[in-house]
């Protein structure tokens, strides 16, 4: 592989922290990867989060211990973009769900301040396990309790995310990276929503979140990361926004637990090797 193609750790806004990312990593292949990231985030909400993360942990090996904070940096700018696009895209109806929810997003911002500052402090190997046990802890509610996968008896009428929920969702969402539709999906699936709606409406909230988020991280974000991450992204969100996709609701629903599952087990073999 010719040293053109390999990209080190001085494309990253952040220069005090030295190393090199992994060799098998070309540009090529993290646009694969950002094409695969906006393929979720039409789909799961995923503003690209539950990707980005184990990937640039993959690709910046070589910083050790920081792997993990240039990751959730770097995903955080990757998700805004992402979602920005998305929802531009989506349905006026569906948007019009979270009219009259300025407290909520008000707080979904200030909760992701609160988790960008804490990620930029706090130890590396915290974020790296904080990331795994949320999402364990997430795969089993979804399977386990009724309401996400399996219905609750009789459909009952939407309900709303109570404003409350945002200083504590955009804080976690924040510290881990992931943007919030880990958080907010599930919410918004068991307040009545479909998935279609539910992954859509994440997008949006995502942008509350990750918005402030970027701030205090931006030193750490690897700024040729992102932005093959969003060569692949940006093309992919755009055409499956404008053709759409109909997916059975149980089976969107069945994937999307699959997803969690899948990045779970990569993330926790990450961190154990």
């Amino acid at each position: 592989m010719s040293e053109s193609r390999r990209y080190s750790s001085d494309f990253r806004l952040s220069v005090d922290i030295p190393g090199r990312f992994d060799e098998g990593v070309t540009f090529e292949i993290l646009v694969v990867i950002g094409a695969l990231s906006g393929v979720t985030t039409v789909l799961f909400g995923f503003g690209g989060g539950f990707v980005t993360v184990p990937v640039i942990v993959w690709a910046d090996a070589g910083l050790g211990s920081e792997a993990m904070r240039t990751a959730v940096a770097t995903s955080a700018v990757v998700v805004f973009a992402a979602s920005a696009i998305a929802t531009a895209s989506t349905r006026s109806e569906i948007l019009a769900s979270l009219r009259g929810k300025r407290v909520l997003l008000a707080l979904l911002a200030v909760g992701g301040v609160v988790g960008g500052l804490a990620a930029r402090v706090a130890p590396a190997e915290l974020g790296r396990w904080s990331f795994v046990a949320y999402l364990g802890i997430s795969l089993i509610d979804a399977v386990a309790r009724p309401g996400f996968v399996r219905p609750v008896g009789v459909a009952a009428e939407r309900q709303s995310i109570r404003a409350g929920f945002g200083l504590p969702v955009g804080a976690v969402a924040a510290f881990l990276g992931v943007g919030g539709s880990v958080l907010t999906v599930p919410l918004l699936r068991r307040a009545g929503h479909s998935m279609e709606s539910a992954t859509a409406l994440a997008n949006p909230m995502t942008i509350a979140i990750t918005a402030p988020a970027v701030v205090p991280l931006i030193a750490s974000v690897d700024v040729t990361s992102a932005a093959a991450l969003l060569l692949g992204a940006t093309p992919v969100v755009v055409v499956l926004r404008r053709y759409g996709i109909t997916i059975p609701d149980i089976v969107h629903a069945r994937a999307y637990v699959g997803l969690i599952g899948t990045v779970c087990v990569a993330m926790t073999l990450s961190a154990l090797y």
